[in-house]
């Protein structure tokens, strides 16, 4: 997961085509797909006032409305949405590290 989002969100990362963005999208919400319930489910193992367990739940908060979200119409817009899309695979692989699940 952390590798696609590399591909995204590293300092020397290449701009895709269209073709390559199209199915690095379609991949990064395949992965939000997969992490929302693993985090969702290490993190309701936690005391409801915990601190660790709140900060999980907002970080798939913010996933779920980014998967809501729809790329632009430019291949700009759509990289930008790719590396929202990827800022939150990362946040989502930290979390479930974070609650001990990683």
């Amino acid at each position: 997961m952390r590798a696609s989002a590399r591909q995204l969100l590293a300092e020397d990362a290449e701009l895709p085509s269209v073709e390559e963005l199209e199915t690095l999208t379609l991949q990064l919400r395949g992965h939000i797909m997969l992490a929302i319930p693993e985090v969702e489910a290490a993190a309701g193992r936690l005391p409801k006032d915990d601190i660790p367990r709140a900060c999980a739940f907002a970080c798939v908060g913010e996933a779920r409305m980014r998967l809501n979200l729809e790329p632009g119409r430019t291949l700009p817009a759509g990289v930008a949405h790719a590396q929202r899309l990827a800022r939150s695979i990362n946040a989502l692989c930290d979390r479930y590290e974070n609650l001990g699940s990683g």
